[in-house]
C-alpha cells in the first residue's frame, strides 16, 4: 500500500491524533472493503490530497473507484449526495460504508479533467451544463448543510480574532459577511440539492455522458450559488493569467447566460466564496488562502 506523503501530511493536519490512527489502519480498512466488496486494487491515483483512492475491478471485470477516507460528516454527505443524484450529471455510488470511510464509485473513463480544457470559455460552459443536470429538489428531511450553515465561518473567523479580522483584509471580511446576509435575504429561486465544490479538478470527461461531477460536497442552497467554486478555481493557475479579472468578467457572463442566473448574483455568490475559502484554509492549515482573497478582490473590482 503506497500512502503519499502529501495525503499523509494533510490527514494529519486536519483531523490530527484520529487522523495519524485511521493511516494507521488504513491497510486493513482496504484489506477489508477488498474482500467485502470482491475487489481486486491497483495503485492509488497520483497526487491525493485528504482521501485515499485507487482504481479497482470487481469480480464481474467492471472497473470502478475505491475511496477511503477519515470517517466524517462530509464524507457521509458525498455518499448521500451522489445517491440521490444516481448517476444524473454525476458519478454512481456503486456501495457504501461511511461508518468505516468507504465509498465504491463509478469509475469514469477516459476521466479526463475539465482542467485539461485550455478554452475557458468552452470549459466554462461544460461547467454550466453539469450544473444545471445536477441541480435537482433536496431529499425530504435531509441532514444536508445549508449554505447558511457554511457562512457560519465568518462568525468562528470573528471569534477567533475577538471580533477583528486577523490576517484577513477587514474590508473584504465585512463585504462577505454584509454580501451574504443580503444574498440571502433576498433569495427568490427555491433551494436545491448543490455540488458545493465544482470546479475544474471536479468535472470528468466519462462515456455514457461527456463530463459528469465526483466529489460533491453536498450542501443545499440557491441554485447561483453553484457557480461561486467555479469562477475561483483554478485559482493558482487563474491569477498567473493575463487578465484574470476580465477572464471573471467573461466567466460570470457565461454562467448567466447558460444558466439564467442575475449576474451580479454570480459575482457576489463569488466574491463572498472565495473570502469563506480562504478563512477554511486558515481553519485546516493556520495560513489565509492569500490566492483566493485576490480573487475576491477581483470579483468585486470588475465591470458587468
Amino acid at each position: 500500500m503506497n500512502v503519499q506523503p502529501e495525503l499523509s501530511r494533510r490527514v494529519r493536519s486536519v483531523h490530527g491524533e484520529i487522523g495519524s490512527a485511521w493511516l494507521a489502519s488504513l491497510g486493513d480498512v482496504l484489506a477489508e472493503a477488498a474482500v467485502r466488496w470482491g475487489l481486486r486494487l491497483e495503485e492509488p491515483f497520483e497526487a491525493l490530497t485528504y482521501n485515499y483512492v485507487c482504481p479497482a475491478w470487481r469480480e464481474d471485470g467492471s472497473e470502478a473507484v475505491l475511496k477511503a477516507g477519515v470517517p466524517c460528516a462530509e464524507l457521509a454527505a458525498e455518499a448521500a449526495t451522489l445517491s440521490w443524484w444516481d448517476g444524473a450529471g454525476a458519478a454512481r455510488l456503486l456501495e457504501a460504508d461511511t461508518e468505516r470511510g468507504l465509498l465504491l464509485l463509478e469509475r469514469l473513463m477516459p476521466g479526463r479533467m475539465l482542467l485539461d480544457v485550455a478554452d475557458d470559455d468552452e470549459a466554462t460552459r461544460v461547467a454550466a451544463g453539469v450544473m444545471r443536470r445536477l441541480q435537482r429538489p433536496a431529499p425530504k428531511d435531509h441532514a444536508f448543510p445549508h449554505v447558511r450553515d457554511w457562512l457560519k465561518g465568518f462568525e468562528r473567523l470573528r471569534a477567533r480574532f475577538e471580533d477583528g479580522a486577523g490576517p484577513f483584509p477587514r474590508d473584504l471580511v465585512e463585504m462577505a459577511e454584509q454580501t451574504s446576509t443580503e444574498l440571502l435575504a433576498s433569495q427568490t429561486d427555491d433551494d436545491v440539492l448543490l455540488h458545493g465544490d465544482l470546479h475544474h479538478w471536479n468535472v470528468l470527461a466519462a462515456e455514457r455522458e461527456p463530463w459528469l461531477a465526483i466529489d460533491p460536497k453536498g450542501v443545499v442552497g440557491e441554485p447561483a450559488y453553484e457557480t461561486a467554486a467555479w469562477l475561483r478555481n483554478p485559482v493558482g493557475m487563474l491569477l498567473n493569467r493575463d487578465r484574470p479579472g476580465a477572464i471573471l468578467a467573461r466567466r460570470v457572463s457565461i454562467l448567466s447566460d447558460e444558466l439564467g442566473f442575475d449576474r451580479e448574483r454570480i459575482r457576489k455568490w463569488g466574491a463572498v466564496h472565495a473570502v469563506l475559502s480562504a478563512w477554511w484554509t486558515y481553519e485546516g492549515h493556520g495560513h489565509p488562502g492569500e490566492e483566493a482573497l485576490e480573487v475576491a478582490r477581483l470579483l468585486t473590482t470588475i465591470d458587468d
